[in-house]
């Protein structure tokens, strides 16, 4: 998964509002999905994975017709796209295509300032 932009001061700040449900203790993992996107159909199987085995961690599936402003906002061209945010609901990683488990636990990892292993 990719790191953000150099100026963390230029990420994006999400919240309950943004996403429809309140932010994790540890990291919210927002998936932009749409209906008919095979690989987005995987990338929810992963992160529902990690979701369901990592303390403090929630996993949120936005439909990008649904949630055209977020998408626009936040530039979201390609599905599956998948934010990582730290409980302040700050954007700390961003990728796009189906992720790894690794890839998701590091960036957890680096949501909640713990060093991946």
């Amino acid at each position: 998964m990719a790191g953000p932009d150099a100026d963390p001061a230029a990420q994006p700040v999400l919240g309950p509002d943004d996403l429809g449900i309140p932010l994790a203790e540890v990291a919210t993992l927002v998936q932009f999905s749409s209906t008919f996107c095979a690989p987005c159909r995987s990338t929810r199987h992963v992160l529902e994975r990690v979701a369901a085995t990592a303390p403090g961690v929630t996993h949120v599936d936005l439909d990008v017709a649904d949630h055209l402003a977020l998408g626009e906002r936040l530039a979201i061209d390609v599905t599956p796209t998948v934010l990582v945010l730290d409980a302040a609901g700050r954007v700390v990683r961003r990728a796009t295509g189906v992720p790894t488990l690794a890839h998701v636990r590091a960036a957890i990892d680096q949501a909640s300032g713990r060093r991946a292993g």
